[in-house]
């Protein structure tokens, strides 16, 4: 009577066979049931990378990284996911202590925190990592399953994960998951010619703008300013540029959302908003660690109403938000006062802003670390200033999102863990053609 449906049941024996099988690689591992064969892992040898993409699947091998790295007789190893291969849950977190699968709080814990600045709360990195230490220095004892253990030193276990993530995400911060890609190369190349028909003039344009910043760094607002709508030109109108820096030199712009850049060998198409919400996230984030972020004071301050709940998360909160630069005022009963705001944000829209970070504050309350929520804001106000889909850019505000990418960590993928941009091989191009 203790057991629940055979579904649930056989999803269970899978998965520990699963984690025992990762553990050990140089043994075969198969499972079945009366409906067939279930699991088949041959052994591998030594060779834990290929046990673990037998697992995790071929994909994770092609958006998956390496870890290694060691601290105090600590040692870490083992592959993590690209932050835009994530999945809904956390179920393909695997992790070993000293080779024994274990589920504990203080290393999912520790993968959150290494992803916090490219994952949403919603979506989990796929991993697996093996710490090899002194078993004296490990209690394998605490949990009646032998799930849990307790470390002599957990601060230092800790931090070699987050570290050695962190590091190795900010080394891959240009690589984008390609799966997405190639599945669609993969579909367009099979069905290529078995219904065929010519295609409609696409809406693309590159418009021309009377104003041309230098960059972003300095003219964070300009560029991206809204003003009246600008004049269509054609492709040569805009200046010549080489594609020789890794994201190439911008060509066109594709439903005034997509910028169409030509690479070297190939091309990159890139989501403006969700490249340039990335850019805003790591300059806030850069200016808070730095001296502050730089305030605008606004010339009439903005009165904003909430409702009781919104209130009440802003209320204990007012400090932090006035380091980030948004600075409140209580305006009597259900009413804040804005009077000043994030530079870097240039003209806000002060209500939706105020109201959705009180959301924010009020579903994650206090149960967050304070740099966790500080960040979730700060992610929030790089959203609402990104440039959004359905503006138009220049050839030269193209140009230079394209360079600001370059020279930001994280660049391959916005705030959610969504991809900022996908490439195109000329080798992909050539076979949607046929001529591969």
């Amino acid at each position: 009577k203790f057991l629940k449906t055979e579904r649930t049941e056989t999803a269970a024996i899978v998965d520990v066979v699963k984690r025992l099988a990762m553990a050990h690689p140089q043994t075969q591992f198969s499972l079945s049931a009366d409906s067939g064969a279930l699991l088949d892992y041959s052994a591998c040898g030594d060779d834990s990378a290929r046990r673990i993409f037998q697992i995790l699947g071929e994909e994770f091998a092609a958006n998956s990284f390496e870890l290694d790295a060691a601290r105090d007789g600590v040692k870490l190893s083992g592959l993590a996911g690209l932050p835009t291969y994530s999945r809904g849950n956390a179920q393909m977190q695997y992790v070993y202590v000293n080779g024994r699968p274990v589920r504990d709080k203080l290393f999912a814990g520790a993968i959150r925190a290494a992803y916090l600045d490219f994952l949403s709360s919603d979506r989990h990195p796929i991993a697996a990592l093996f710490i090899d230490c002194d078993p004296r220095s490990v209690d394998v004892n605490v949990h009646p399953a032998k799930a849990e253990v307790r470390f002599a030193d957990p601060g230092l276990v800790r931090g070699l994960v987050v570290g050695a993530l962190k590091q190795a995400l900010a080394e891959k911060s240009h690589r984008s998951a390609d799966t997405r890609a190639r599945a669609a190369i993969d579909a367009l190349a099979r069905g290529n010619g078995a219904q065929y028909r010519a295609p409609a003039p696409a809406n693309w344009s590159l418009p021309r703008s009377p104003y041309a910043p230098a960059g972003f760094e300095d003219q964070p607002q300009a560029a991206f300013e809204a003003g009246a709508p600008m004049a269509d030109a054609r492709a040569h109108d805009a200046p010549a540029q080489e594609p020789e820096a890794p994201l190439g030199a911008a060509r066109a712009q594709l439903h005034e959302t997509y910028i169409i850049a030509q690479t070297q060998d190939g091309l990159v198409i890139v989501d403006q908003h969700a490249a340039h919400e990335r850019i805003v996230y790591e300059k806030l984030k850069r200016q808070r660690e730095q001296a502050g972020v730089a305030r605008q004071m606004l010339l009439i301050p903005a009165v904003v109403e909430l409702d009781e709940s919104r209130m009440n998360a802003l209320a204990p909160a007012l400090n932090e938000l006035a380091a980030l630069g948004l600075s409140l005022e209580p305006f009597g009963p259900g009413a804040v006062l804005v009077r000043e705001t994030p530079a870097l944000l240039g003209e806000v829209d002060c209500k939706r802003l105020v109201e959705d970070i009180a959301d924010i504050l009020a579903e994650e309350g206090d149960a967050r670390g304070l740099s966790r929520r500080l960040d979730h804001v700060l992610a929030t106000c790089a959203c609402h200033h990104s440039v959004r889909a359905g503006r138009r850019l220049s050839a030269p505000e193209m140009n230079a999102l394209l360079r600001e990418m370059e020279t930001t960590p994280g660049a391959a993928q916005c705030n959610h863990g969504r991809p900022t941009y996908i490439e195109l091989k000329l080798a992909d191009i050539e076979k949607l053609f046929g001529r591969r």
